[in-house]
């Protein structure tokens, strides 16, 4: 059986087993963590 995927919208998707964390990007130390993330090359932002 192949690897499970999670709709992320417009189309895309991506493998459960890749997603850490689905989080709401309003407070200050999340979007300490998405710039962080953003600038590892390991943020999908499906907004």
């Amino acid at each position: 059986m192949g690897p499970t995927l999670i709709n992320v919208g417009f189309g895309n998707v991506v493998s459960a087993s890749r997603v850490i964390a689905i989080v709401s990007p309003g407070s200050s130390p999340i979007k300490r963590m998405r710039e962080e993330a953003r600038d590892r090359g390991k943020l999908i932002d499906a907004t």
